[in-house]
């Protein structure tokens, strides 16, 4: 098993340099990792077995009646998962479709899906990445830049000196110059809430409206008398289903009907999957969108900015975070914010201190450098 994902070895990678926030790495570290690793399951018959194995006649080939009906779908009788198994039906949803004499075609539940299920997790996993991609491009490498190997204290007092006059000297030549870099992170995690929010409805038509409530059907079915409630897994997810008619020609030349029983193995690792699924990308959904809320709180409270960077960076006296939060804009915070996590903390803390006296020098020179009216 572990042969399958060697290949994933490299989404793995450690990023040492963050250019983002907690909540947006699950969406395109973890989430697009479980994806692909679900997709590569699904596909592997060694581990899962056939996709798919139907009853059937001496008179049709086993595997030219497991192709078709894996081709052409399957599916089972809505009417039957009300019934008693065993003594009315051998299994929920499956039962003779012509007993009130007719067949009721509106009865029908169809399974297509089982054919698209590796696609689609693939196709998620990139979306996924899709608002990572574009911060990337949009960062451009700045933080990494700013950085210059300043995480680790260790090195001499000239190169440190150095580099922390490069940094100030770019921050202060670019102040008040940062508010579109932040902008566009925020609407990047924006962009994240809108594709969870988008992939639960996509997963939803991919089921034929039975995923958006899936997950509460899980919980109310173990929470409740089983024997009174139709199992949403199996029903979503059956193991047992009736294949579409087959016909062929007979020996005397008039067109034979077949309908088989088909097993789908592939159904018990589906619905752990989309179980996973559902609430994963609800809790992750809810994540995104508290951030989401924090950032906008971010931009319109100063106080906010500075209680955050307090938190966060306790090395740091607070007249410097307040000096700095009161004379520069919410995209120099963030930029300084995102730095401080990458840096060392004394030489943060020893860059934010000249910063701020910066910034009071050159408030003081312009008050007093301004004639009175």
């Amino acid at each position: 098993m572990l042969d399958v994902f060697r290949g994933l070895k490299n989404l793995i990678k450690v990023n040492y340099v963050h250019i983002d926030s907690p909540v947006f790495r699950l969406h395109y570290s973890i989430t697009v990792i479980l994806l692909i690793s679900f997709s590569l399951i699904v596909t592997t018959r060694q581990y899962v077995g056939n996709p798919i194995d139907c009853i059937h006649t001496k008179d049709i080939p086993e595997d030219v009646l497991n192709t078709y009906c894996w081709i052409h779908s399957t599916y089972t009788l809505k009417s039957f998962f009300n019934k008693k198994v065993g003594v009315e039906v051998p299994y929920p949803g499956i039962g003779n479709s012509r007993e009130k004499g007719r067949e009721d075609m509106s009865d029908r539940k169809i399974y297509k899906y089982y054919q698209w299920v590796c696609f689609c997790l693939f196709f998620q996993a990139m979306l996924f990445y899709a608002p990572r991609w574009l911060w990337k491009s949009w960062e451009g490498g700045k933080i990494r830049a700013l950085m210059m190997d300043l995480d680790v204290g260790v090195c001499t007092e000239i190169e440190k000196k150095t580099k922390k006059k490069l940094i100030l000297d770019y921050l202060w030549e670019n102040l008040r110059y940062h508010n579109w870099w932040a902008y566009r992170y925020y609407l990047c995690e924006g962009l994240a809430l809108v594709n969870v929010i988008g992939q639960m409805f996509l997963m939803n038509r991919f089921f034929d409206g039975e995923f958006m409530a899936f997950g509460l059907n899980v919980i109310e079915y173990m929470e409740s008398d089983q024997e009174d409630r139709v199992d949403p897994m199996i029903y979503v997810f059956p193991r047992m289903v009736k294949c579409t008619l087959f016909n062929k020609f007979g020996s005397s030349g008039e067109v034979e009907r077949h309908d088989a029983l088909c097993i789908l193995p592939l159904n018990v690792v589906n619905e752990k999957i989309y179980v996973f699924l559902w609430f994963w990308f609800v809790i992750l959904g809810l994540l995104t969108f508290i951030t989401l809320l924090y950032r906008l709180v971010i931009i319109f409270s100063p106080r906010m900015r500075v209680y955050m960077m307090r938190m966060r960076f306790r090395l740091v006296r607070r007249d410097n975070v307040d000096t700095i939060v009161r004379r520069s804009k919410m995209g120099d915070w963030y930029l300084l914010y995102i730095l401080g996590e990458n840096l060392d903390s004394v030489i943060f803390r020893d860059i934010m201190h000249e910063f701020a006296n910066k910034l009071n020098h050159n408030y003081q020179h312009h008050i007093h450098g301004v004639p009175d009216a």
